[in-house]
């Protein structure tokens, strides 16, 4: 029998040739550099005959390309078209509202969602958590820029005249000490920034990027914890497995892949 059928298991109301082209299409939107056939073969679990029929047929439907003198195989720009249509129906937004929500059910931590507007970011989603809540928090607060990990987030990803400018839009209460840039480097770096009795006694907050299709900063994913009832250390973990998941469904690889540096006006 043709190992089209054998190879991967049926499932009820599938067309299995379709399903076997998915797996290759999916072999080459993981790969990081065009692959030889026999390569694509090994990661699909099929053999070269296979292989060859199929990218074959993906190639003359637009879905993969094969470089005419290498002949190693890529994503073809039928491929790329669907997916940045599917991207373009993705509100990072929502996708990040959507887990900061189940966070929030499901951990000590309350959980939101900010936006960054001209006079400080905002908080637009914001959940109580089941053990653990603030009621002076809530969705439409304005959120200082350096006292919170929030704002050390924006302000690790947004351009620097911009955030000097909502800097100075912000009420003196607002006002702390402006991080060192070896700090927000840190944020950068880790996506991830936290920080400890910052606005209340005894409270730890954390924040995390979400990322747009194109790399901007969309908005921030935040965490309030009780910092004696809690542990850090496990909050810190839920909100990055939730920033990792959100990252996939808004089109990245990982979080961790984001931008390098803080744009310049």
């Amino acid at each position: 029998m043709d190992d089209d059928h054998n190879s991967s298991a049926k499932r009820p109301g599938t067309i299995q040739s379709v399903s076997i082209a998915v797996r290759f299409l999916k072999v080459l939107a993981d790969a990081s550099r065009p692959l030889v056939m026999g390569e694509i073969a090994r990661r699909a679990d099929t053999t070269s005959s296979t292989a060859h029929r199929y990218l074959q047929s993906l190639v003359v439907e637009g879905m993969a390309t094969q470089d005419p003198v290498s002949g190693f195989y890529s994503l073809g720009p039928l491929s790329l078209n669907i997916g940045m249509a599917a991207l373009r129906l993705v509100d990072p937004l929502e996708v990040a509202a959507k887990h900061m929500k189940d966070l929030a059910d499901t951990s000590a931590a309350s959980a939101g969602v900010a936006i960054m507007t001209d006079r400080g970011p905002v908080l637009v989603h914001w959940y109580r958590g089941a053990t653990f809540s603030i009621s002076s928090v809530g969705i439409g607060d304005i959120l200082p820029l350096d006292n919170t990990a929030c704002g050390y987030v924006f302000q690790a990803f947004m351009p620097e005249g911009r955030i000097e400018a909502i800097r100075q839009n912000q009420p003196d209460s607002f006002r702390g000490t402006r991080p060192e840039d070896s700090v927000l480097e840190k944020v950068r770096a880790e996506c991830w920034s936290g920080l400890s009795n910052h606005l209340l006694p005894d409270i730890v907050g954390q924040a995390v990027p979400v990322f747009d299709a194109q790399g901007e900063l969309a908005c921030v994913m935040t965490t309030i914890n009780d910092l004696n009832q809690s542990s850090k250390g496990l909050e810190a973990k839920r909100l990055m497995e939730k920033a990792e998941i959100v990252a996939r469904e808004t089109g990245r690889d990982s979080l961790l892949r984001a931008p390098s540096g803080r744009k310049q006006l």
